[in-house]
């Protein structure tokens, strides 16, 4: 039976070699292509394949608009956030439980 770990160890590269095959023809985000590529012509063609429509300006608006507001949301520290009544609870309870997952030894 242990003759047979390097069978199953080498079995997981099959599957990577059909990704590797296949990514150079799966499109790229329409997104990465906006906002990291600044190319919008390029993120026009892949919104409408995509979405299988012509105009696509409303969505490109959509998507630098959400861009926009990402930009101006003010970032809080740990310690801000935990001096918030609302959220203390919450991460609280939160961090009780994950320590509880732990302890259990249950990690799911």
């Amino acid at each position: 039976q242990e003759s047979r770990w390097p069978f199953l160890f080498g079995v997981i590269i099959v599957p990577s070699l059909i990704q590797v095959m296949i990514l150079p023809f799966l499109p790229e985000s329409p997104r990465y292509l906006l906002l990291e590529k600044h190319n919008r012509s390029k993120a026009e063609k892949a919104f409408q394949r995509f979405l299988g429509k012509d105009d696509v300006s409303q969505e490109i608006e959509e998507v630098l608009a959400e861009s926009r507001a990402q930009r101006n949301a003010k970032l809080v520290s740990v310690v801000q956030l935990l001096r918030t009544r609302a959220a203390r609870w919450q991460i609280l309870t939160v961090v009780v439980t994950m320590g509880c997952y732990q302890l259990c030894g249950l990690n799911a």
